[in-house]
Order: structure tokens, then sequence, then C-alpha cells
């Protein structure tokens, strides 16, 4: 479907020849003189643009009056509409996508027609490896029989222990048969019997469906594995060649920005209609110059790197703006800084980071495995389309909106902390900001603590060795998968100091969780061919799984001692990330105060056990030998670290991984897939796996479902910046949440009922956790938590149990919400958990735009209070009963202003926030999914 367009415009296509071969392309740089002053990010858009023109109806007249709009600097909110190349999942969010894709089959098998013509229109990956729990602790125990009960008394515990020589994980109690045993293969196999039902479906859909590819689980984490192996940069479709540009749903998509690949994050229901065929519309995005001068002393890392320049830039308005990195200092930084940097753009705000490539680009094509021939390819093509960026002279003609500039030179040594991402620490200061928050009352960053700032809460672990807690000590170590460890030079240093610190003597507390969670195998390859991973278990860190762990609370079990006393004691317990997210409580809800900073960092201050440390004059433990170390002991030399990355990161390695990738695992070849057909045989029984009501009631004749909203109810009344997490929870389902008692229902026990991510197969599940927060502030209530009021009873009940009894009676509900509705993390959930609970609208004061969009894809109505307005100024108390008609008109427009009619006989206005005359036909058939059934029933029809 790429290449659909491509005669619409013949007289831009030209012949790439490339030795013997020749390849056909879209050559744009002459459509206009002002080509060369164009962002290369620019140039990417406006070749997909071109290319796909008859995709979506562009004649060559308004694709001419469209290059003015290209060239200004502010291009303004107009949006276009653009095909990407590419669709990347991971499994948690893939999986539900890929259902709602056999579901549609069903409803075209249902009506008679082929189901096969429901297929993906694009390149689309799913990776296996997004989020798997950390299941096993280095720090072992002797172990306790549990006799399959969830969990072992203790005293049952303390008897056992006593006379046992074997050992367990200290949190799980998951028996160890040594303490060489490979925790990253029992975390695997862990992870791959949970979730076989899961596993079982992705195997039969990479079968079924076209364009389709399945990486198994144990390859390496989305976002990484696809820098390594699966993003093209210049794809080639049957001889037509084209810059890769992709999409995904994942926040770290944009990572794939610095390896000169162009990739927005998009909501999911974005992601599944570019996968049916349909373009994502998206205003033209200003495009700010960011000019890096001079080179980093040799004790900065990449992560000292990313948050300096996250800190300069989120000064800046960046808000739906694409960075684009330029000047003589950016060849000081490898693929790998540019990725991290790349990676951090959700935190400062732009919609992109990109780096154009170059020779350093090309550099880690070479040495990640590439073709010869792929990489002659991907510099040629990029040199004829001016998409090679050869030299720091070619930036000069460039007009960007702005120019920013960062000196590398001048960067120190920083983390951010204790609450938010934005909230940036020189190291040197941060025993002093640390005490500082403690006494302060301010809600942002203080904790009001004023007495007894450093008391010590004693308690014992479960082998009777005794601690005491204080505000400040470690609790969570945890290098993270999506920022730094996949970074060569960064782990490896870790890996040295991990080393150094070993051989004198120095290890981490045995109450401490300290893991690994790379983003790819390579990195324990090269870790273990040094012989330096050795040394980080030796420390206490393991290497848990490959994928999201703290980031997503996929890292926050602790011992329960340890919970006990942090509570009893109110300590202010600390979490040490190397990840991207360090919002209060979210990686443990017992850690109050948690850090991002280089896995150096990470390493250190849990050798030192506190954040309550000056590395200058305090240190970081004592040698065996009986003296203090210091960090200036055990850090490692830029020499050192070289010396380990040229010897062990090598393409033999890629290769080999490779391998693995396209002939798949052990485990994955065994699995056998639940059957042979295009349709999916479904489970009455699955937990994991169902067929959503999507398609249960089919569409009109003519694909409109319009219809008023009359006596609506109000379901929740939120206030503001109520993010994905507070509408669809992430995270381990409790026993005692809806979707928990649904689980228990089903005869599963408290240790199998999994997370919510791995469930997003099961409808049953999301729609019970959606709004399951327990942190959920509903103003109908004066409690917090995931309740609600039914009307006109009173009765105070689950938010699900209160939109069943309202389904039950036919009653229409709607969502209250204050300012930014939806932020955070894209969560297909989030939209459809809502429309499943029969939420036909939601009023707010401003949306996320990613989030709004999504729930116009499933079918809600985004409606927007007036300037000035909200439901306090309205005196709107959310006990009323809500009218607003629809059908007066089948052709409900962008932006148009609706009556909202109050059971009170009050009245207001809102503005329907159907932002295109796409997103609007999209409503009227209620939803993507509907209408791409729709069309393609048209299609089938017309054949």
């Amino acid at each position: 479907m790429a290449d659909g367009g491509a005669e619409k415009f013949d007289h831009l296509h030209q012949i790439l020849y490339i030795g013997s071969e020749q390849y056909l392309y879209c050559d744009i740089t002459k459509c206009f003189p002002a080509y060369d002053e164009l962002p290369f990010s620019k140039r990417i858009l406006l070749e997909s643009y071109a290319r796909n023109s008859k995709c979506y109806g562009v004649v060559e007249e308004d694709f001419a009056c469209t290059l003015d709009h290209w060239i200004c600097k502010n291009p303004g909110g107009r949006k276009l509409a653009f095909l990407p190349a590419h669709v990347i999942w991971q499994d948690f969010t893939g999986l539900p996508a890929i259902i709602d894709l056999a579901a549609m089959r069903d409803a075209f098998c249902q009506r008679g027609v082929d189901p096969e013509i429901v297929n993906l229109k694009c390149q689309v990956d799913v990776i296996l490896d997004s989020s798997p729990p950390i299941d096993v602790s280095s720090n072992l125990m002797p172990v306790v029989q549990s006799s399959g009960r969830d969990s072992v008394d203790q005293s049952q515990k303390k008897t056992i222990l006593e006379a046992s020589s074997e050992k367990v994980c200290p949190i799980h109690c998951l028996q160890i048969q040594s303490e060489s045993v490979n925790n990253l293969i029992r975390t695997q196999q862990l992870e791959f019997d949970r979730n076989k039902e899961r596993y079982q479906f992705l195997k039969w859909s990479a079968a079924a469906f076209d364009n389709l590819r399945i990486v198994p689980p144990g390859s390496g984490v989305l976002h990484q594995f696809n820098l390594e192996y699966l993003a093209d940069i210049v794809f080639n479709k049957n001889g037509f060649i084209y810059p890769d540009f992709t999409v995904g749903i994942d926040s770290h998509i944009t990572m794939l920005n610095g390896l000169g690949v162009l990739a927005f994050g998009v909501s999911p229901m974005d992601a599944e209609a570019v996968m049916l065929g349909e373009p994502l519309e998206m205003a033209l995005p200003e495009v700010i110059g960011c000019r890096i001068v001079k080179k980093p002393s040799i004790y900065t890392t990449s992560t000292d790197i990313v948050l300096a320049i996250t800190k300069s830039l989120r000064q800046a308005q960046l808000s739906g703006k694409v960075v684009e990195f330029f000047g003589s200092g950016v060849l000081q930084l490898s693929v790998l800084d540019r990725k991290t940097i790349a990676n951090m753009c959700p935190e400062y705000g732009a919609i992109a980071g990109f780096f154009p490539v170059d020779e350093v680009t090309l550099t880690y094509l070479e040495r990640t495995g590439r073709a010869s021939n792929q990489i002659q390819l991907i510099k040629q093509y990029l040199l004829s389309m001016k998409l090679f960026q050869s030299n720091d002279e070619s930036s000069q003609k460039i007009q960007y909106a702005e120019i920013l500039e960062v000196d590398l030179s001048v960067i120190t040594s920083d983390c951010s902390g204790p609450k938010h991402p934005k909230d940036r620490v020189p190291v040197s200061k941060l025993k002093e900001d640390f005490l500082c928050c403690l006494n302060s009352q301010d809600l942002i960053r203080g904790y009001g603590r004023v007495k007894n700032i450093l008391a010590e809460q004693p308690f014992r672990l479960n082998d009777g060795a005794e601690f005491a807690l204080k505000h400040g000590d470690v609790l969570l170590a945890s290098i993270a998968s999506c920022t730094n460890s996949t970074n060569s030079s960064v782990m490896l240093a870790a890996g040295i100091m991990a080393k150094k610190a070993a051989e004198i003597g120095l290890s981490v507390k045995p109450y401490m969780k300290a893991t690994i969670s790379p983003g790819t195998s390579i990195v324990t390859h090269y870790l273990n061919d040094s012989h330096l991973v050795q040394y980080m278990q030796q420390l206490g860190f393991i290497v848990g799984g490959y994928g999201c762990s703290s980031c997503i609370s996929q890292n926050c079990t602790i011992p329960e001692s340890v919970v006990t006393a942090v509570q009893m004691g109110d300590v202010v317990a600390v979490g040490v990330l190397s990840g991207s997210r360090c919002l209060d409580s979210h990686a443990n809800p017992e850690l109050q105060a948690n850090y991002l900073m280089s896995p150096l960092l990470v390493i250190a201050y849990a050798l030192a056990g506190s954040i309550v440390i000056d590395f200058e004059s305090d240190p970081i433990g004592i040698g065996k030998d009986g003296y203090q170390v210091f960090l200036k002991d055990v850090w490692p030399t830029c020499q050192e670290i070289i010396d380990f990355e040229q010897n062990l990161v090598v393409p033999k390695l890629y290769k080999e991984i490779d391998y693995k990738i396209n002939f798949g695992t052990n485990q994955w070849n065994k699995l056998e897939a639940t059957n042979s057909s295009s349709l999916f045989c479904w489970s009455s029984s699955s937990t994991y796996i169902s067929r959503p009501p999507f398609f249960d009631e089919f569409m009109n004749e003519d694909g409109v479902c319009v219809k008023d909203i009359s006596n609506a109810s109000v379901l929740l009344y939120l206030g503001h910046n109520v993010s994905t997490d507070f509408i669809s929870p992430a995270g381990s389902i409790s026993r005692n949440t809806a979707a928990g008692k649904y689980l228990l229902s089903k005869r599963l026990t408290p240790r199998e009922l999994n997370s919510f991510g791995a469930r997003r197969g099961c409808d049953a599940v999301m729609v019970r956790s959606t709004f399951g927060n327990l942190r959920l502030e509903n103003k109908l209530l004066k409690a917090v938590g995931p309740k609600t009021i039914h009307f006109p009873s009173g009765d105070i009940m689950d938010v699900y149990d209160a939109a069943e009894r309202y389904r039950k009676t036919q009653t229409p509900v709607i969502v209250l919400a204050g300012l930014n509705f939806g932020c955070g993390s894209a969560r297909e959930w989030a939209a459809k958990g809502p429309h499943m609970l029969g939420i036909k609208a939601v009023i707010a004061e401003s949306y996320n735009e990613a989030y709004r969009s999504g729930l116009v894809m499933i079918g809600i109505l985004p409606l927007e209070y007036l300037p000035g307005q909200n439901a306090a100024s309205l005196g709107v108390s959310g006990r009323e009963q809500f009218s607003i008609s629809l059908t007066f008109s089948k052709n409900i427009s962008v932006h148009q202003t609706l009556e909202v009619k109050l059971s009170t006989g009050r009245r207001f206005e809102v503005v329907a926030r159907l932002d295109t005359e796409r997103e609007a036909t999209y409503f009227r058939f209620g939803g993507i999914l509907q209408y791409a059934a729709h069309a393609l029933l048209n299609k089938a029809s017309a054949l």
C-alpha cells in the first residue's frame, strides 16, 4: 500500500542504480526550490505525503498548494494525512489489536464474506519481551515448601528455614537449586508458562495474517530490538524504495529517531487504523533545531548528557514539535548515545528528537551485522534524496523555527527526582537536596518530615538477620531497559565498576532488590564474554529479563518485613533507577522517593545503601581489608571502557541473536498454535484471550450509527490531570479489585492472577479494571478509590458494577473531567474500557491529544467546555441527567457546538472535539473499527 499512489506523480519517479541493481523511488527534491531549506524530518514527511497521495485522494493541484505550508516555520494547526510504512507493538498492546482483527474476521464470515479480506496493509512487528516481571532475586535464603498455597505462614517459614540447605528467592519463596542458577532463564520460563495462551494466539496470528512478524520471547525489548534489527531506515517493496517512517504506541518508540528513522508515538487506535490502511492525520510539526557543540568530559555518561539536554529542552515550549539535532558535537555522540537522547523526548515535551543519518549511523549498522549491500543502498538513496547528513555546513541552509544550543563540555553528573523526572539535581548536591525535601512542606517536592529526620526503624529478615531503616535508605536499585542498559559504553562502564567493587569486597544490602533488565540479550552477551556479569551478580545485581520493569511498576515486590518497617516508621525509602520515569511511588508504592540516574550511579548508591551520602567525603562501603572505599576508587577510566567495547561489541554477537530471531527459541518452536485456519478458535474458558464485543452489533447498511444521548447519568466526575494509569491500570492484579474478584470466581488462585498487561486480551478482565485505580478521586464521593454513586438509587459501588446496573436499564452514561484528561502513557484499554462501560461522551476542560484521538477512534464523543467554563462554574454537580442531541444531522461536523440539557432545566454549550473531517467520519460510523469494516465490506461487494 505504501507505493499505491506512486502513479499519481509519475513525473517524480526516478531510477537509482546501485551496481547491477536498479530501484524506483519518488524524487521530491525538485518539487520546489526551497527543498534544501526543509529540515530533514520534514523531507521524510513530504516524501510520504507525495508517494501515498492516492490513498487519501490528494490531487497534484492540492499537493502544489500545500508546498508553501511545508516551508513555513510555524505551519499552524492544519492537519495532513500520512501513511506510515511500519507499525511496531510490544505484546501487551499488540495483542488486543490483533484480537480485534480476528474478531472482525469472524463478523465477516458470519455475513458470508471472505474473512481473509481483513488483513494488515503495512509491515507490523510485535515483540514479546516488553514487560516481564522480575520474579527471582539474587539474595537467596533457605527454601520453604508452600504446599501450593499462595502464601506461606511466617512461623512455618522460620521452622523450615533453620533445617533447610536449599535456597529460595526471599521475595517470592521460589525454589532455587543453587546460587549459580541462571535467573534470566528462570524468569523467562516463568513468563512463558504464565503467558502460554497469549503466545499461542500470536503464533496463530503470524501464520494467519500478511505482513505480520512476531518476535519470540527471550530476544529483546521492543524499542531496542527494533533499533538493532527491525528498523530498515530504507524500505524496499518490490523494487520501490522509500524511507522508513514508523509509528507505535509505546512511549519509547521515539528511540528510533536516534537511528535516523522518523518515529512518532500515536494512540493505540491510531496504530490499529494504520494497520488497516487508514492514514494518520497529524498537523505538520514545527521543527526546532538543536545545535550540539564541543566534547563531553570523560566522566560524563550518556545519562548525564540526556538529563542536561532534557532540562535545556524542557525550558522551551516544545509540545507538538520535532527537535532536530545538528552541529559538530553530534559527531561525538554514538548512535546509542543518540537513541538515549531521542528516547527521552516525551520528557522534554517534543513528539520526536531526530538525528539525521550520517557516517556514525552507517558505522553502527555495520557493527550490528547489517548486510553491506543494504548499507550501500541506504547511503545512496539518502544521498539522492538529500536525507544524508554529510557535513555540518549542509545544516546552515535549513530554516528551523528556532535554534537552541547545548554545550557538551559544561555538562556535569546529575540525576532527576525525587518525585518528578523534570526535577534535576546535581549529584554533588543530592544529599543536601534530599534532606531539604524531607523537611519541606511543599507538596510538589517535599515530604513534611520535621522530627527525627534520620530515626531508625528496626526489622528482621526471614533468615533472622536484623537491620534498621531510616529516611533515604535505598530499597530498589534497578537498571532498566529503555534508556541506558542498551548502551554498550554505559553498561560496560557499570560492569567494570562492579568488578572493581566486588574485588574490594563490597556488596548491596541483602534486603535490597537489585536488578538489571537489559533491552537486548546483546547486553548479556557482552557482559558475559567480558566476565563482568559475574561481578554484577556478586554485588547482588541479577539479569531479570528483557523488558520494562520498574518503569511500569513490574519490579515492585520487596520483602514483607521491609514493607512493614517502612510503613511503621513512615520511612521515606528510595528507589534508584536508570529508566525513564521516577514518579512518586511509581516503581513501588512504598518508595516515596525515586531518582533517575546513570547505571554507574545506580550501582554506587546501591553499594552505599543510602541516598544520604556525599561521594566526595563519605565512603560507599568498607572493603574486605577493613579500609573505607570511596566512589573514586571504583569509577572506571575512559580507556578501560574503550578497551572493553572495542573487543566485545562486534557484529558476530548480533548475528548470533539474529539467528535466534529468524529461527526461534526451543520453547517457541515447540509451542503449537491453536489452529491453522484463517479464523481463530476461541475458548470460552480462557481468561487471557476472548473475542471482544465490538462487532456483536454490526453496523447499519449506510454505516451511520450516531444516536442521541438522552437522560445520561454521570458515571464519574473527575478532576485535572487524570492519567491513563487511573483509567486503565497497569501492574499486578490485586485479589481485592473487581478484575481480581472476577478471576478468582473462575477458580484461579491469587498467584495466578498475573498482571493487567498480560490479560489485555480478555475484555471481561479489562472492562472490570477500567477506572480501577485505588487512588482514583471521584468528586461524587469524598473517599478515594474505584467507587462511584449509582443514580437515582444513591448506592455506592464499584465503577464496573454501577456501569452494569446502568446497562441493564439502558441508561447511557458520561464522564465529567477537568484539564488534560487522559495524560500519560497511551493504552488502548483506556479508550476501549470506557466504551465497554457504556460511556457515550466525556465532557472535559481539555484533553491529552493522543487520548482524545483514541476516544474518537473507539466511538466516544469528546466534548469540551467553552473557554473559561467548567462544571463548577456552570453549577453542575454531576448528579443531574444529561441530554445531548446528535441526530439532528448525520453529518456532525468538525468542532460543532452542541447544547447540553440538564434534568434541572439548566443548559450550556460544549464543543465537539472532532478535529478533522476524517475524525468526524469515524465517529459517525461508531469508530475506526466499524469504519474500516464497512470500507472492506464495500470493497468485497465491488469485486
